[in-house]
């Protein structure tokens, strides 16, 4: 504890990967990169490891398959960014809005996370246990909360923890104007959207160390295997 009365936090061996959804392959700008940015700076400031995929760059075929070349497709390099997703204890997905929804590309990332979602992990739960989740939106129209309320909902039905306040975003005013790294959009200088991304941050990390120092989710009611073979874990029809 220093003399201010700061922490100092040390998240160090935890992995955190932040997808990208934007519609812009690199190097165009893409604002929510700039979003993406802030957030983790934080984490890696108290010692979390930090990937980033920006999706479009990557020849992710379409498909709720884990190798779309299986099922007809000529290429897939899903197969090659799964690896760095299963190493991750924090998964953020990030994105713009179009329309007043997520992009195509979100929408493929969160169908190509579903493709995995049959694996089981060692203790045999679904893969996705013992992580936590988290969504980052930016855009210059409405839409913020119900394109997090879908990533978030898509991300805790897989398996991950959503901790509290998991998901943070900027809009400008509503019709066509500034994005977020545009001059004069008040994007970076907004208090809400700093606030709200710093308070995801600490809790992804936060939820992503309790969890991981437990040893994960306890395996017990929830091992699909075990289902399979007869275990009811208490589940009983007949009770009255």
């Amino acid at each position: 504890m220093s003399q201010d009365g700061h922490r100092d936090w040390d998240f160090s061996g935890l992995r955190a990967l932040y997808v990208n959804c934007t519609l812009k392959r690199s190097p165009e700008l893409s604002h929510t990169q700039g979003l993406v940015d802030r957030s983790a700076a934080i984490m890696r400031q108290h010692g979390v490891e930090v990937d980033q995929i920006r999706a479009v760059d990557h020849d992710i075929a379409t498909g709720v398959y884990p190798d779309m070349t299986e099922h007809g497709w000529a290429t897939d390099e899903w197969p090659q960014l799964w690896p760095r997703v299963l190493a991750a204890h924090i998964l953020v997905v990030a994105g713009p809005i179009w329309l007043g929804d997520n992009s195509s590309v979100t929408k493929r990332v969160i169908e190509r996370l579903y493709a995995q979602s049959s694996q089981l992990n060692e203790q045999g739960q679904y893969a996705f246990y013992g992580r936590v989740g988290g969504a980052l939106i930016t855009g210059n129209e409405d839409g913020v909360k119900h394109c997090t309320s879908n990533i978030i909902y898509s991300l805790q039905h897989l398996g991950y923890v959503i901790p509290p306040q998991a998901d943070a975003g900027w809009i400008g005013e509503v019709g066509p104007g500034p994005s977020y790294l545009d001059p004069g959009s008040g994007g970076p200088q907004n208090d809400f959207t700093n606030r709200n991304t710093t308070f995801m941050t600490w809790n992804l990390m936060h939820l992503a160390k309790m969890i991981t120092d437990a040893g994960g989710i306890p395996a017990w009611g929830n091992q699909r295997a075990a289902w399979e073979h007869g275990q009811r874990f208490d589940f009983n029809p007949e009770y009255r």
